[in-house]
This record gives structure tokens, C-alpha cells and sequence, in this order.
């Protein structure tokens, strides 16, 4: 049974798959090599993709499809069928409202789903109750229900392990049509980032224009207190050579303005010495210790009777302050991270969102983001993910848990996006993982 054609037609992501004509082809080899029919479906149940020009329907189905209440049944047989394809990521064998046997291979690109539909067959010798319940099953529709009924007599059988294998055969079949479609997904995204990126050049060059031309119109110049106030920034952030960059260029600045003056220079070091302590203490270094470092610093600087020697002073000052910003900054995020993780070890049955992991560690969503990745490879989603699959791993093992229960106890609300999950860390399927462990 084959609903209403659109293949003229067909939505815009099947597009993505691959070139139309080698699509037709990989279909129509696959009916070749079977004798069976093959369509490519919408998850609407609508065919995008026929081997009508191989294999025609067969008598049953033309009839069945010649009423239009019949094609709406055959294309909600379909849609159907997609979807639980789709919901577990193998292969789905079904019966058709007429009472065939058919099965659906799922195509999952992205966010959009499809199945390649094959069958039309019976499974066992038709007999008379079978005839009596395809004449139920076909009422309603304006046919000639005797002539339905021989034609259903009339169809192949195939045995439960040809059917396995011709569906195992148009999995292999839709998996390649996946791989083919991301990787022309995977060219496009290269090509638009590369667009992108010489696009950002342009930009770039423009904005590097605009820029010398002020600065050839107008003097401009950046005066000490901007230059502190970044000082303030790199200290707090940890950026120790940015910060010691600064340094040496504000110590120029009050060495030129001040040259000579062995007083002044001791008083703009000594509102260096604040900036740099304030922000040492922003950036996580203990306060205690910030102070008594300070008490020390001042008494040394008024010792102190050359500018050589002060500068050498004010670039062994900040490393200190910085190396205390650093150690006590890597052993809080350090804290934060097994913080982070316990966390998700505890709750990975429930819906975690970064933003709730942040407010745990009283961190932004942002910086431990960074840091989680940074100390552990991987990003906060990615080790929830994890958890959850080594949990479902350990639930398969347990022949009295199915699938959706194994989905639903390890945290995936959604059996399907669990099978594609599941089987692109490990390999191969929940079920046939199921299968292994058992």
C-alpha cells in the first residue's frame, strides 16, 4: 500500500540526504536484489521516494488504495510506523491496517525523521479466518471485497526469519543514507564556516582601517587610570603575564612624570600596591594573608632609595600577589568541580540544567562551563550524559527492566533520543546491549 505521492515535491531536508538520483538508486538496488517493493516516507506517512519503476504494488494494495479512505489508512499506517522506527532506532515490523505484514527502517538526520517502508507480504498461508478478517478490516471502504480477498490469497509468503533479515537489510540499507547525509551536512557546515570566517577578515581589515585613520587624525593616548583599572582586572582574572605587561608600562609612565622625585614615585607605588592587594583579594587570595603581605610591603618600599630598585620591588610584589590569586583560585574550582560532579551524580534521574549546577557551586553557568572542561575534558552535558548512560548499562543487565524503563530510570525522558544516545557512546544499541549481558 502506497499513500498519495509527493515526489515532486518532497520537504526540504530530504535534500540534505543525498543527490535524488542516487537515493532512487540505493531503493530501487535494494527491490532488485529482494523483489520487494521500497518507499521512502515522511513522518506524515506521505512517500517521497518510490521504486514504483522496479516493483509495482501489489494487486491487494492497488485495490485497497483505489478508495480514498483506504490510501488515508495506508498513509496513517505509515506515519505511524515512522515514528516507532524512530522511537527506538531499529527496525520496526508491523501489520498494516489491511492486515499485511511490512516493516520500517528509520532515517534520522538531525532534527528531522523519515523511514524507508518495505513489505507487503504475509507471514503465514492465508486461511479462512484470515480471508473473514481482512473483509472486517477493509469495511468502510467502497472495493469489491471478494475480489480483495482473492487477491489477498494471492500474496507472497515469507517466513519470520526472511522478514528479520530483508528488515535487518533495509536498516543497513537507511544507515547508509544517514552517513551520506551528514556527511554532506558535515561538507556545507565547513563551507559556511569558512564563509564565516573570511567574512570576520573583511571585517576585521575594515575596522584595523578605521582605527589607524583616528589614530592618525587625533593624539590618543592611555592614561594611568585606565591602565590600572585593566591592572585590576588581569590581577583578579589570574592573567599573570598581561598583568606584569601592565606593570611595566605603568611604572614608565610614573617614572617620566616623576623622575627625580623619589617620594612621589614611593606614593603612586604604594596606590599600586593597593590596586593590585584589592583585586588579589577579588580574585580569590585569602585576605588574611593579602594583609600581612601588605604590612611587610610598605615597610619595605620606605626603605627603599632608587627607582631601579623599586621597579625590580613592584615586579616581585605582584607575582606574589598573583601566585596567591592562582593557588587559591585552582583549589576553589577544583572544589567546584567535584561539587559540580557529585551533584550530577545525585540528580541525573532529573531534568539538570547548567544554570542549576552553577547555583550549587556559586559559580556562573560560564565559568564553570570552562573550568569543568578544562579540568576534565569533557563539558557538564556531556558527563551528565555519561552517568547516565553507565546507569542504563547497568539497568539492561537486569532482565526485568525493558527499554523505556531503562530510559526512564536513567534519566532520559524520551526512549528514542536514549537509543541514539546510547549507541553513539557504546556502539550498538540498547537492545542488542540487552541481548549481550543476558
Amino acid at each position: 500500500m502506497n499513500p498519495t505521492h509527493t515526489q515532486g515535491k518532497g520537504p526540504q531536508w530530504l535534500g540534505k540526504l543525498m543527490e535524488r538520483n542516487l537515493l532512487e538508486k540505493m531503493l530501487c538496488s535494494f527491490s532488485k536484489s529482494t523483489g520487494l517493493k521500497a518507499i521512502l516516507v515522511d513522518i506524515h506517512g506521505n512517500t517521497l521516494v518510490s521504486t514504483d519503476n522496479e516493483i509495482k504494488d501489489c494487486r491487494f494494495c492497488k485495490m485497497i488504495r483505489a478508495d480514498d479512505l483506504g490510501a488515508k489508512k495506508c498513509q496513517r499506517s505509515y506515519a505511524r510506523a515512522c515514528l516507532e522506527a524512530a522511537k527506538y532506532g531499529e527496525p520496526y515490523i508491523f501489520r498494516c491496517h489491511a492486515g499485511l505484514i511490512m516493516w520500517a527502517a528509520p532515517i534520522l538526520l538531525e532534527e528531522h525523521v523519515g523511514s524507508i517502508i518495505c513489505g507487503q507480504v504475509l507471514m503465514w498461508e492465508p486461511e479462512d479466518y484470515f480471508l473473514d478478517e481482512i473483509e472486517e478490516m477493509v469495511k468502510g471502504l467502497d472495493i469489491d471485497v471478494a475480489a480483495v480477498k482473492w487477491a489477498a490469497a494471492q500474496l507472497d509468503v515469507m517466513s519470520s526469519d526472511k522478514v528479520q533479515a530483508a528488515a535487518d537489510l533495509l536498516f543497513i540499507v537507511a544507515n547508509q543514507i544517514m552517513k551520506s547525509g551528514m556527511t554532506v551536512l558535515e561538507q556545507r557546515r565547513k563551507i559556511a564556516a569558512q564563509q564565516a570566517r573570511l567574512a570576520e577578515e573583511i571585517q576585521a581589515r575594515k575596522r584595523a582601517e578605521v582605527a589607524i585613520r583616528t589614530i592618525e587624525s587625533r593624539a590618543f593616548s592611555i592614561y594611568s587610570l585606565d591602565k590600572e583599572y585593566e591592572l585590576r582586572t588581569k590581577v583578579r582574572n589570574g592573567e599573570k603575564k598581561a598583568a606584569h605587561h601592565l606593570l611595566d608600562n605603568i611604572l614608565v609612565d610614573i617614572i617620566e612624570k616623576h623622575s627625580g622625585n623619589i617620594d612621589s614615585v614611593k606614593t603612586r607605588i604604594v596606590e599600586l600596591v593597593v590596586i593590585i592587594s584589592r583585586a588579589a583579594v577579588d580574585g580569590s587570595a585569602d585576605l588574611n594573608d593579602i594583609l600581612q603581605l601588605n604590612s611587610v610591603y610598605y615597610q619595605e618600599l620606605l626603605e627603599m632609595t632608587n627607582t631601579d630598585e623599586i621597579c625590580l620591588w613592584s615586579k616581585n610584589m605582584l607575582e606574589t600577589f598573583m601566585d596567591r590569586v592562582l593557588d587559591n583560585k585552582d583549589q576553589k574550582n577544583l572544589q567546584a568541580i567535584q561539587k559540580a560532579a557529585d551533584y550530577i551524580k545525585q540528580n541525573y534521574e532529573k531534568k539538570v540544567t547548567i544554570d542549576e549546577i552553577a547555583q550549587v557551586v556559586y559559580l556562573s553557568p560560564c565559568y564553570l562551563s570552562r573550568i569543568f572542561k578544562q579540568s576534565l575534558g569533557c563539558t557538564l552535558m556531556e558527563y551528565l550524559t555519561q552517568i547516565r548512560v553507565e546507569k542504563a548499562k547497568m539497568l539492561l543487565r537486569n532482565p526485568k527492566y525493558n527499554i523505556m524503563q531503562v530510559a526512564e530510570g536513567s534519566g532520559f525522558e524520551d526512549p528514542g533520543y536514549f537509543t541514539r544516545v546510547f549507541k553513539k557512546i557504546e556502539g550498538i544499541t540498547p537492545s542488542r546491549f540487552k541481548q549481550n549481558a543476558l
